[in-house]
């Protein structure tokens, strides 16, 4: 008799056990259901930022959904042409307005951030990066995630601001790059694309411009852009 009841009890905390992790699996996966879901339906972020009218705008799953006023680059330290992603975000300090957001451009350190010269905003007044508002750049850096795409447009200019400049080795910007990629498509540059006139790209042009009967040299001028098929408007 007392054996029918042991293994009655041990059947029971067998049942009971059974129960408990049946019921620890079923929560767990409705858990990571949970976090799969909130991931897959987490919006999607651009920001588009047009150099020519001094606006950033912020799209939301492909809708407009914020526009702020900036100030881009100088003409001889212009903003960096192309799509990057924000690579890093921190709360620095007043000068650049408390918040600042990383880009991963290759040749030079360019973010958005704040300002203390916010008379600036609306025109071309910085070093490269793009200046906003002390209020728009807090609303902005808690609005988007780092990874976020940031496409930098110069209207119809390109990368080449307006008008082809004058590469020498040691130059760097979106016109560089271009040059570089655009080499890379003929095959004489085999470098990393970095935006960066170093050494690779200065044997690249070299050879490109002895197979196309132009001058050879260190510099890269309008000749040689025009050669290579570029053009100064998109």
């Amino acid at each position: 008799m007392i054996l029918i009841i042991k293994k009655r009890v041990l059947y029971c905390i067998l049942l009971i056990y059974i129960l408990i992790i049946t019921l620890g699996c079923s929560i767990l996966i409705k858990r990571v259901r949970d976090i799969k879901y909130t991931l897959n339906n987490q919006p999607e972020y651009t920001i588009l930022i047009e150099i020519d009218e001094k606006k950033l705008y912020l799209f939301e799953d492909s809708q407009l959904i914020e526009k702020y006023p900036i100030a881009s680059g100088m003409q001889n330290t212009p903003s960096p042409i192309g799509t990057w992603k924000i690579k890093d975000k921190g709360k620095w300090g007043k000068g650049f307005g408390g918040h600042w957001m990383g880009l991963d451009v290759p040749w030079g350190n360019y973010g958005i951030h704040g300002t203390t010269r916010e008379d600036s905003i609306g025109s071309a007044a910085s070093h490269g990066c793009i200046r906003m508002y002390n209020k728009d750049i807090k609303e902005l850096y808690n609005i988007v995630p780092l990874g976020t795409k940031v496409i930098i447009n110069n209207g119809p200019y390109g990368p080449f601001g307006t008008g082809f400049r004058k590469l020498k080795p040691g130059d760097r910007g979106a016109d560089v790059l271009a040059v570089q990629e655009r080499l890379k498509e003929l095959r004489y540059f085999e470098g990393k694309a970095s935006g960066i006139y170093g050494e690779e790209l200065k044997n690249a042009v070299h050879r490109f411009q002895a197979d196309n009967n132009l001058k050879v040299k260190n510099t890269i001028t309008r000749e040689d852009y025009e050669a290579m098929g570029l053009s100064e408007f998109e």
